[in-house]
């Protein structure tokens, strides 16, 4: 009796052994117009085996490509496609520069830095308090992520810093929200949509 484990390494375990012997024997075909015809069938079957996957851009592409790498590369045939090269296949992807945004509050993140440059630039005296206000409540509510013990006037103070002393709320009676409490209405807006989906 053969076992897998003694039998050669699968390159794409994923298309299992028969489409391996499959691939082996196109290898053996003398004739180049057979061989091609024995490719596209391959690739049929292959593709029949995650027809979930027909949707994906270069699906075809990509069975190519597969098709190429289970023969190793050594498939002398017309390919439809320009396949993946062989050196490309275990070359190491190039270094991903991440950006670091130079932020003041990294707690509060890079969005409610651009909020707060907004709130800056809006005209309306009305809609700017509103808006603050939004933005005040938003910033409370990251930085009780990190400290649990968050005074309004430390917020204030923030974003004073924050819109380069533009935004000065520090000796308003402004009240922002408890947390306890936007932690309430989040639930019960979240149990709504609950039961509106069970409906």
């Amino acid at each position: 009796m053969e076992y897998n484990t003694q039998l050669k390494k699968l390159a794409l375990p994923e298309y299992g052994r028969n489409i391996q012997n499959m691939v082996d024997y196109c290898l053996t075909i003398p004739d180049r117009n057979e061989r091609k015809r024995c490719a596209n069938t391959i690739i049929n079957i292959m593709g029949n085996l995650f027809p979930h996957l027909r949707d994906v851009n270069d699906f075809k592409h990509i069975l190519w490509d597969h098709l190429a790498i289970m023969a190793d590369f050594k498939l002398d045939i017309d390919y439809p496609y320009e396949i993946i090269r062989k050196e490309d296949l275990y070359s190491k992807p190039s270094k991903i520069e991440y950006s670091r945004p130079d932020m003041q509050y990294r707690h509060y993140g890079k969005t409610l830095e651009k909020m707060v440059k907004m709130a800056t630039e809006i005209e309306d005296p009305k809609e700017k308090e509103q808006f603050v206000l939004l933005v005040a409540t938003h910033m409370k509510k990251s930085y009780i992520q990190w400290n649990k013990d968050v005074d309004d006037q430390k917020i204030f103070s923030d974003l004073y810093d924050l819109s380069n002393k533009q935004l000065d709320i520090r000796n308003s009676n402004i009240k922002l929200p408890e947390m306890k409490d936007l932690g309430q209405r989040n639930n019960n807006n979240s149990g709504k949509k609950n039961q509106q989906k069970k409906k």
